[in-house]
């Protein structure tokens, strides 16, 4: 097995950002993205898939959010096609139902190369520290189109909008920790039978 890295840079008007990440980590997270709450529920992502990742972002902040948080989510999901190479050997699916005390979060998804999202999530606060709560759905839509990833979100329950947020960085995490794991009874094979994904 091939070390299963990726480092890149993504620079536009509104945004430079440096990321590298190592699906074959520990968790050890190294994250600045200027927008504090951000900077949480991505430490939490890294924690809980074990993946290595340090993330370095300028943006527009004076304006709002958006831009950082949508091009941060473009530039992990093609680090994550980058570091996975031709997916042999992966077990490709992974799906986990999270509950953070009163929030539950449930997970599925599959690297298919088909990039798609299924949202269904519902904050009742708009901001969560200075982040805005519509940005979670603009950000995963960023990383499952850029990843190749077919990505579905529910909420199952939840108050807390803090805690229902965590909860699907959480879920995310340990399904992608599924996914990206080699199966050792299949670990030169492709998971499909296409030939290719």
């Amino acid at each position: 097995m091939t070390k299963r890295k990726a480092k890149l840079s993504r620079k536009t008007n509104e945004t430079a950002i440096e990321i590298t990440i190592n699906l074959d980590g520990t968790g050890e997270s190294k994250i600045n993205t200027g927008i504090g709450f951000f900077d949480h529920m991505l430490e939490q992502f890294s924690k809980h898939s074990l993946i290595d990742m340090t993330i370095k972002a300028k943006g527009d902040l004076y304006i709002d959010a958006h831009h950082t948080v949508e091009d941060i989510g473009i530039a992990l999901g093609q680090a994550l096609k980058e570091a996975l190479g031709d997916k042999k050997g992966i077990c490709r699916y992974g799906h986990f139902d999270l509950v953070m005390d009163e929030a539950r979060a449930n997970v599925a998804l599959d690297f298919s190369n088909r990039g798609f999202l299924a949202w269904d999530v519902s904050f009742t606060a708009d901001r969560l520290g200075e982040m805005d709560t519509e940005l979670f759905q603009e950000l995963f839509q960023s990383l499952a189109s850029n990843a190749g990833m077919t990505l579905h979100i529910t909420q199952i329950a939840g108050t807390n909008n803090h805690h229902i947020a965590e909860s699907i960085f959480k879920a995310c995490a340990k399904s992608v920790r599924m996914a990206i794991e080699v199966d050792p009874r299949a670990e030169d094979q492709l998971p499909s039978t296409k030939g290719t994904l």
